[in-house]
C-alpha cells in the first residue's frame, strides 16, 4: 500500500496503549529488514532519516526505497523526517513526499521553539502532514546531533502550553534518556512521564530507545508513549552481521552476502522491539 502519514497509526496506538516502533534506516538492507520484520507481525512502522542521513544519499534516495517497500506489503508505512533541524529542511522534506515531519527546535529557547515549531505545522497542515516536535533535551550524542551530557528534562506544565500554542500532532519529551549509546545505566523519570500525560492529549514520543531495557520501555508505553524511537541498535545490529561474514571469509566480495546477513541481524533485532512495543496490548 501507498506511504500514509503517522496521524492515525499513532493515534490508534494512543488509544489502545500500545506503541508504535520507528526506526532510523540508512540503507536499502535497513529498509528492506524493518519492512520485512513488521509485515510478519502485521504491524504498522516507521520509518526515519536524520539530517545526516539526509545529507549522506539525499531525502529523494530514501524516500524512493521506502515507497517501493510499503507498496509491496499491507501494513501502514510511514516515512519520517527525524529531528528536523531547519525549517528548510522540514519543507525539502515536505515537498519531496515526506509522511511525517519532526522539527526539533529543542536547543533554542521556548519562545523560539514555539515559534519555529508552529511555522513548520502552518506549512504542512495544508497536506495534513502530521508535525512532531521536541520539549526538553534528549541528552547523548549521534551522528551531527549533540544533545549534551545533562538531560534538560520536559516541564510538564510548559509541555502543556508548548502543544497549546503549537498545534503539533505529537510531542517528544525528555524523561531521562539518550540517543547514541549509554554511559552507564538510564535512570528514566517515568513519573514525570505520567504528569506530562496527564495534561497533553496528543501521542508522546520516547527518543533515544536504543539501550533501554525492554520492561522500562513496557512501562512508558503504559504511561502514555506511543512511538519509540530505535537506531544506534539497528546500526550495531547491521554492523555485527556484516562483520560476522567477512571475518568468517575474507574473501567474500559479493556485497549481497554480507548485505543479506546485515539485513537479517536488523530484522531480527525489529522484530523483538515491535513486539516489546505492541505486547502492552495484551497486558
Amino acid at each position: 500500500m501507498a506511504l500514509v502519514t503517522t496521524t492515525s497509526m499513532l493515534k490508534k496506538a494512543q488509544d489502545e496503549g500500545y506503541a508504535v516502533g520507528a526506526f532510523n534506516v540508512e540503507n536499502m538492507e535497513m529498509v528492506i529488514a524493518v519492512i520485512e520484520a513488521a509485515e510478519e507481525l502485521n504491524s504498522p512502522v516507521i520509518l526515519q532519516t536524520t539530517p545526516s542521513t539526509v545529507k549522506y544519499a539525499g531525502l529523494d534516495y530514501y524516500l524512493a526505497n521506502a515507497k517501493v517497500a510499503a507498496e509491496r506489503v499491507n501494513i501502514p508505512v510511514a516515512m519520517h523526517l527525524d529531528h528536523g533541524s531547519s525549517f528548510d529542511l522540514a519543507m525539502k522534506a515536505l515537498r519531496s513526499g515526506y509522511t511525517s515531519i519532526m522539527i526539533d527546535g529543542s536547543h533554542e529557547s521556548f519562545e523560539n521553539n514555539i515559534s519555529i515549531s508552529k511555522s513548520v505545522v502552518k506549512a504542512c497542515s495544508p497536506s495534513l502532514i502530521p508535525v512532531e516536535a521536541e520539549l526538553g533535551k534528549v541528552g547523548g550524542k549521534e551522528d551531527d546531533l549533540d544533545g549534551g551530557n545533562s538531560n534538560d528534562y520536559t516541564n510538564p506544565k510548559e509541555a502543556k502550553e508548548f502543544v497549546d500554542r503549537t498545534g503539533i500532532s505529537s510531542l517528544a519529551i525528555a524523561i531521562g534518556t539518550a540517543h547514541g549509546l549509554y554511559k552507564g545505566e538510564p535512570k528514566i523519570d517515568l513519573d514525570r512521564l505520567s504528569e506530562i500525560k496527564n495534561v497533553v492529549s496528543i501521542p508522546l514520543v520516547l527518543h533515544g530507545g536504543s539501550g533501554i531495557h525492554d520492561d522500562i520501555i513496557k512501562e512508558a508505553i503504559k504511561r502514555g508513549i506511543a512511538k519509540v524511537n530505535y537506531a544506534t541498535e539497528l546500526r550495531i545490529a547491521y554492523s555485527k552481521g556484516v562483520k560476522k561474514v567477512l571475518d568468517e571469509d575474507s574473501e567474500v566480495i559479493d556485497p549481497k552476502k554480507y548485505g543479506l546477513a546485515g539485513l537479517q541481524s536488523v530484522k531480527d533485532f525489529v522484530k523483538e522491539k515491535i513486539k516489546v512495543c505492541a505486547q502492552v496490548i495484551n497486558q
